[in-house]
Formats: C-alpha cells, sequence, structure tokens
C-alpha cells in the first residue's frame, strides 16, 4: 500500500511539472524562429518563399510554421513564384 502511494505522488509531481512547463519556457523572439525556419527550409533545398511575422490572431489561408513571443505573434510561410510574387 505505501509503495503505490509513493508512485501516485510521483506521477501527481510529474503531471504538475510537466503542465506548468509552458510557464517555464522561455520567450523566444520572432526573429530566432524566423532563421530557424529559414535555416531549415534552405537545408532541404526550399527556394522562391518567404517568412512573415503576423499577430496571432491574423486569420491567413497560408501555412503557420511558427509561434513566438510567448504566442503573441506566428510566423506565415508563403511560396513565391520564380519572379518574386507572392502565390495565392
Amino acid at each position: 500500500m505505501r509503495k503505490s502511494v509513493l508512485i501516485s505522488g510521483q506521477g501527481l509531481v510529474i503531471s504538475l511539472l510537466l503542465s506548468s512547463a509552458p510557464a517555464w519556457a522561455e520567450i523566444t523572439s520572432c526573429e530566432t524562429i524566423k532563421d530557424k525556419v529559414a535555416a531549415k527550409l534552405e537545408r532541404k533545398g526550399v527556394n522562391n518563399y518567404s517568412l512573415q511575422v503576423v499577430s496571432s490572431d491574423t486569420e491567413t489561408k497560408h501555412r503557420v510554421v511558427g509561434s513566438c513571443e510567448g504566442g503573441k505573434k506566428k510566423i506565415i510561410y508563403k511560396k513565391e513564384k520564380a519572379s518574386g510574387k507572392t502565390e495565392e
């Protein structure tokens, strides 16, 4: 009986720690995340694209590839034609 209480107590502590993990997370700047996404796209050979930082409540039909500033903003990926115009 004592062992099961100890295990369930540890489970409670672990679940509490995991649920509060976002509060511990450092707020990452949008430029840092944008640079990481751009580097990953370049490693994969992706060309003719743009990354744009917008407010998290902005509606978009483009792919969201990241969030930053504690979820206040998001980064969207837009594929562009070779001439530099964004595809609609």
